[in-house]
């Protein structure tokens, strides 16, 4: 599913990139090639960081997708600090080589965005959750199950891009937005939930069902 059209590489990144190879391109030009070989590497640094691959969406409505790529750093019971309420937390952990498009993880109405200025933290630390800068997204999914999914910045990520507004309407697996250079994303969901992954596994954004509405 394309739901804007860059099926390989995030529009969030094209500035980025063309900028990255721009200058590579003119240090080669003016300086030659072995000054411009860490900026070449840069350059592909910078291109790998924002790829964004089309994937396919399992067909189980009861599933709940990873929300992006990367290592589970938390699988708990605890309180959701913005629907205030017990749920189970599963929270991935992207590191600079991950794909850092985000998806939304089930079929659902966005009923509330929140944004939260704050520290950038190592985003594998705990604390990461409540005290960095962080965007969450409430939404009641189509079953009428609430999941809340939030994008939290970490010890490089220096922003946050988020698509989706009150009132929008999400597709598991459709890009919402974006966390440039390093972070998390915390998924709260209902307590009967089924879990299906354990601390230390590693996710794929849409590919990976985290856990199952009962």
């Amino acid at each position: 599913m394309a739901h804007y059209p860059h099926p390989i590489i995030a529009r969030e990144g094209w500035l980025h990139i063309a900028i990255a190879f721009a200058i590579a391109f003119s240090v080669n030009i003016y300086a030659g090639w072995n000054w411009a070989i860490p900026f070449w590497i840069i350059a592909c640094f910078v291109l790998q960081f924002f790829r964004d691959p089309p994937r396919e969406v399992p067909t189980d409505r009861n599933a709940i997708l990873a929300p992006a790529d990367g290592r589970i750093v938390a699988v708990e019971k605890t309180l959701d600090p913005y629907l205030e309420r017990e749920a189970l937390k599963i929270s991935v952990f992207m590191n600079v080589f991950n794909v850092h498009s985000n998806r939304s993880p089930v079929d659902g109405e966005v009923r509330n965005k929140w944004y939260f200025p704050g520290k950038f933290l190592n985003a594998d630390l705990p604390k990461a959750s409540l005290e960095n800068e962080r965007n969450a997204l409430w939404i009641t999914a189509d079953n009428g199950a609430d999941v809340t999914c939030v994008q939290v910045a970490g010890l490089i990520a220096k922003r946050i891009i988020c698509h989706a507004s009150s009132g929008d309407h999400l597709e598991r697996g459709q890009r919402f937005g974006f966390i440039r250079f390093g972070s998390r994303v915390d998924v709260y969901l209902p307590l009967d939930t089924k879990i299906n992954v354990n601390i230390g596994d590693k996710v794929s954004a849409t590919v990976t069902v985290l856990a199952e509405f009962r």
